[in-house]
């Protein structure tokens, strides 16, 4: 880690406070495409990624690269448009960057999102999928380096990694709003590639439904720092070799706007459960 990460996440903290005076009930973060929740906000303060001392910026196609903060349900909420990623050559801590802001300060829930491929046969696009679990093939963890006391354990634990009571809470969003919630294990590869077919079937057997290549990194720092998560992965297409079709990034950004009404609907219901459940 940067002997200097600590430093430069309490300034950009430092300048955020500046400016939304209120610490927001939950962090959202908005995957690929999947932007629309930052137009439900009332009163929205919205604030470039590049603004941000230290802060670094997304160049992923659909990523708007700004923190819109808001009202929603009477709550002060803070929506992430974007994020960055390991394979746009960040490195794990500035991949990470944001959420140790949001950890700082205080911020009890987190919430990220992200758009994924579909491994299990029974998942469609526009399936949204509540991750349960993840797999990290990386081949890097986030926490790598000198531990900073502060921020938490040297070897914290992962088993609720994804807050189970999120995700009840979620569950019962779902089921009063009618959306169609799956549940699933998650697994990161690096990208920019797409997987291979062998890579898929590997995967597969491993026991994952989705797969990606962001939110890992995310929430292993977002447990580390004691934040409770619920993650959503939106299914954009089948994963390699499933369907013989070719994969693209346009067909993700296509899936994700169809599907994004229902994800919306769904972050905006679990967040009023959350209401009364600060930590």
């Amino acid at each position: 880690m940067d002997s200097k990460q600590p430093q430069y996440v309490k300034e950009a903290l430092s300048w955020l406070r500046e400016r939304i005076p209120s610490r927001p009930l939950a962090a959202v973060i908005l995957g690929s495409g999947l932007g629309a929740l930052a137009h439900r906000l009332e009163d929205p303060v919205s604030v470039p990624f590049g603004d941000i001392p230290h802060w670094p910026v997304s160049t992923a196609p659909g990523h708007a690269a700004k923190l819109v903060f808001g009202r929603l349900g009477g709550q002060t909420v803070l929506v992430q448009q974007g994020r960055v990623h390991y394979y746009e050559g960040f490195s794990m801590d500035e991949v990470t960057f944001s959420t140790r802001v949001y950890g700082t300060w205080g911020i009890p829930f987190y919430i990220p999102t992200n758009a994924s491929g579909g491994i299990h046969y029974g998942l469609r696009s526009g399936d949204l999928v509540l991750i349960q679990d993840h797999i990290n093939l990386l081949g890097t963890n986030p926490l790598i380096g000198p531990n900073v006391d502060d921020w938490g354990p040297r070897f914290p634990d992962m088993l609720h990694a994804y807050d189970p009571e999120m995700q009840l809470l979620a569950e019962d969003a779902a089921r009063e709003n009618g959306i169609l919630l799956k549940r699933g294990t998650y697994v990161a590869f690096t990208g920019p590639s797409f997987e291979t077919p062998a890579e898929i079937r590997m995967a597969r057997i491993l026991g994952a439904d989705v797969v990606g290549m962001s939110t890992v990194p995310e929430v292993i720092v977002a447990r580390h720092m004691g934040m409770r998560t619920c993650a959503v992965s939106c299914v954009a297409n089948a994963a390699a070799g499933m369907t013989g079709q070719v994969l693209s990034h346009e067909e993700v950004l296509l899936e994700m706007e169809k599907a994004s009404n229902s994800l919306v609907r769904l972050v905006e219901a679990l967040l009023h459960k959350l209401e009364d459940r600060r930590v």
